[in-house]
């Protein structure tokens, strides 16, 4: 984090200044006003200058990254990494690649989902903004969306055939939100979450007529 003390004829103008010395933007500042400053007599005589402490805040974004790659550099793992920000969502992904993905996805996206939660804590532990994140490796997060899918639709049709509850396996949050919505057009049975994280899983039930 650095800091600068500028000023300028105008608050703007000395604003400006720290900004140029930074080699930053506005948002990316935090500003303080020390002295507003004084035109004085016809714009010269008794005038003072205003006087702005501006502070560059951390990039968020930026500082997850050097986050993740921190924690896969103490698992002796190298990857190639590609972060993605949609700024319309505050969404970041992290995409990572490499030739010992399969130990950072673990079973059934255990350490990847790990890996998420870190990073989603990390990012938004200090700033301004609140991000989302997703930390997918190689495609897997659609290929375990695909198979989700494809559970939801079989242990819907399991419940249909024993007219009975089946409960499915503790999923983090966003699993199960795969599940509500492959199932939600199914008029024949509903699901909710039942259960304490990290044990909370989705119950699939028949729809009572």
């Amino acid at each position: 984090m650095r800091e600068i003390t500028a000023s300028g004829q105008t608050v703007d103008e000395a604003v400006q200044s720290a900004l140029e010395q930074l080699d930053t933007t506005k948002d990316q500042v935090d500003v303080t006003i020390i002295d507003e400053g004084k035109k004085g007599i016809l714009g010269v005589f008794g005038s003072k200058p205003a006087i702005v402490k501006v502070v560059r805040v951390k990039n968020q974004v930026e500082e997850a990254e050097t986050y993740l790659r921190e924690i896969i550099n103490q698992m002796n793992i190298e990857i190639d990494l590609t972060v993605t920000e949609n700024e319309n969502d505050n969404h970041v992904t992290f995409d990572m690649s490499g030739e010992k993905i399969a130990i950072l996805i673990g079973k059934r996206g255990q350490t990847l989902n790990a890996l998420q939660y870190l990073v989603h804590l990390a990012i938004n532990k200090e700033g301004k903004q609140y991000y989302t994140v997703t930390v997918d490796a190689e495609g897997y997060r659609a290929r375990r969306q695909k198979t989700l899918e494809t559970l939801a639709d079989r242990m819907a049709q399991k419940a249909i055939q024993i007219k009975r509850k089946v409960a499915l396996e503790p999923m983090p949050a966003y699993e199960r939100k795969i599940i509500h919505s492959a199932l939600q057009k199914n008029n024949k049975v509903s699901t909710y979450s039942d259960g304490v994280e990290p044990h909370r899983h989705i119950v699939i039930k028949l729809v009572e007529k």
